[in-house]
């Protein structure tokens, strides 16, 4: 069996679900799990659903009718308006969930409010992709995840429990698999064991699919996204970039974890541990052979090209000791620990004698607590509007091409790794 997961680009509208359905097709008789993201920018459109009704400005009603229009306008140009189809009435049961929420006033936190509201994305492109997939004759079962994956309660960053996990997946899925049927499920979102609705972080989808390959033991994952494969750097930055047909695992790691957004950074290590190839493929040309990723015996390294992930929004936070005391071991761990109390990464880090700076991404719902507590210990000063360049298997034109007539306020290099962080 095989995994294959769709992210939101490739599900964006009518069109889009109908070319999703035919590459299925190809796929129609066997076991296959398919992972689906919200509707093009339906997330973003949720995120400000929440916002309206925590900040209770009176606008998340209308906001939410703007996603339920989208979403039935997409229905009706796949059914021909057929209002009396099942799909129409499953859509609507999702809706009235979140109506419920909206007419009380918000009492929770706002990441309770958060996951309970933006899940609603996957949920209803699922229902979509489902029925229109049957409609065609390409038979599935449709599959809500928070069934099966369970989590803690860390709200927007849930951490899947494993256990509970294994034992549900197998025994909701497997049996469907022995008929060499196909699941249509969510990506993105999970549940607690008190069935509260989780999310695993923004573009969560492709470690959702990981989780179910690894303990499905799948032959293969898929993930068909709008490029031919992993490129060597995000095409809308730089227009040269040129696509990588092998990567190991090691190296799929290190893109993701400097910020590549091409996959997930904890996509990898549960396809790693159990050896399965992660393949990514381009929707638009789906006979094409895009990148495999795999152990590191099928990848000649020194075929490849100089790797660039570019981050924007950056901040660089530096903070020195008010009593100019050393920042070691205790003044370090005391930082790092409120970096991890706030979930705040330290993108790329450097301390001195009495100074440590981080370059971090700006959100602020993480960064303003945290600056706010370092405060009451270290001074601090912020540089912001900044941008991370990480060039993997740098050269020195690479590095040349890419630091040109910028501000470079602090610099890493190491063997094979070089980043800047640059105004």
């Amino acid at each position: 069996m095989q995994v294959f997961k769709f992210g939101g680009a490739s599900v964006k509208d009518a069109d889009g679900i109908r070319n999703v359905a035919a590459i299925l097709k190809r796929y129609a008789g066997q076991p296959l799990v398919v992972v689906v993201s919200a509707m093009g920018k339906t997330t973003n459109a949720l995120e400000e659903v929440t916002q309206a009704y925590a900040n209770e400005t009176g606008q998340a009603a209308d906001l939410l009718n703007k996603v339920r229009n989208m979403h039935t306008e997409a229905a009706d140009h796949l059914f021909n308006a057929d209002r009396s189809l099942p799909v129409y009435a499953d859509m609507e049961k999702h809706f009235l969930r979140i109506e419920e929420m909206l007419d009380k006033k918000p009492m929770a936190a706002y990441n309770f409010i958060y996951d309970q509201i933006v899940s609603l994305g996957e949920l209803l492109a699922t229902r979509l992709v489902s029925a229109y997939l049957n409609h065609a004759g390409v038979y599935n079962e449709w599959l809500d995840v928070r069934n099966c994956l369970k989590t803690d309660n860390t709200y927007r960053e849930a951490n899947i429990n494993w256990e509970v996990t294994n034992w549900q997946v197998r025994e909701k899925v497997l049996p469907v698999m022995r008929e060499n049927k196909m699941v249509v499920t969510q990506g993105f979102i999970g549940a607690t064991i008190e069935y509260f609705t989780t999310t695993l972080g923004r573009e969560g989808s492709d470690y959702t699919a990981a989780v179910f390959a690894n303990i499905l033991e799948a032959e293969a994952m898929t993930v068909w996204k709008d490029v031919p494969g992993i490129l060597s750097a995000d095409p809308r930055l730089v227009t040269d970039a040129v696509k990588i047909p092998r990567l190991s695992y090691y190296e799929a790691v290190e893109m993701t974890y400097y910020g590549a957004q091409v996959i997930h950074p904890k996509t990898i290590k549960p396809i790693q541990n159990k050896g399965i190839p992660l393949v990514v493929r381009s929707f638009l040309h789906p006979d094409d052979e895009g990148t495999v990723i795999h152990t590191e015996d099928t990848v000649d390294v020194n075929s490849i090209p100089p790797i660039v992930v570019i981050k924007k929004n950056q901040l660089l936070l530096n903070v020195r000791t008010k009593d100019f005391s050393f920042v070691a071991e205790e003044n370090l761990s005391a930082i790092y620990n409120l970096f991890a109390k706030h979930r705040v990464k330290a993108n790329l880090s450097q301390n001195a004698a009495i100074s440590f700076s981080a370059c971090i991404d700006n959100v602020p719902y993480k960064v303003e607590p945290l600056i706010k507590e370092l405060q009451e210990h270290y001074n601090e000063r912020i540089h912001s509007n900044l941008e991370l360049i990480t060039i993997r298997h740098y050269t020195p034109e690479a590095v040349m091409r890419f630091s040109k007539d910028r501000e470079v306020l602090l610099e890493q290099k190491g063997k094979t790794t070089i980043q800047l962080v640059v105004r």
